[in-house]
């Protein structure tokens, strides 16, 4: 009788140990994305402030007040969004110091990797998918 082997997918832990060089990658990311939301933020407003003007411009009676309540919802969206991107930039800021705080050769989650393990009869399931790498300045060091 054959032994039946099945293919499952697995997530792996990717950790990275705590270099001068990992810090500062992590530290050019979260600037760049801090940027970006500053760009985004910048953006918004500026198109929010344009479609505002073209709603009035387009109006008879820029007093109306079905343009004015159009104007207002235009500006509420714009706002909701304002808070949402304020609230990404903030939380980048907080991740920013939390990178600058970390203490050299510690140990941080960097994400996850998708992989396939096979699995029989008798093995330990969680030893199988219970599976993580540890990674200095891109260089697996350890599979555990």
């Amino acid at each position: 009788m054959s032994e039946e082997v099945l293919s499952v997918k697995r997530s792996i832990a990717v950790r990275a140990v705590v270099t001068p060089l990992w810090k500062e990658e992590a530290e050019r990311e979260l600037s760049k994305a801090i940027a970006s939301t500053e760009k985004q933020l910048a953006q918004l407003e500026k198109e929010g402030e344009q479609v505002v003007q073209d709603v009035r411009k387009q109006s008879a009676n820029p007093l109306d007040p079905r343009v004015q309540e159009q104007v207002a919802q235009i500006q509420q969206q714009v706002s909701a969004k304002r808070s949402e991107f304020e609230e990404q930039k903030r939380n980048l800021l907080k991740q920013q110091t939390q990178v600058q705080d970390l203490a050299m050769e510690q140990i941080v989650d960097q994400g996850q990797l998708d992989s396939f393990c096979e699995i029989k009869v008798g093995d330990n399931l969680v030893g199988k998918m219970k599976v993580s790498i540890v990674v200095r300045d891109g260089v697996v060091e350890s599979i555990q």
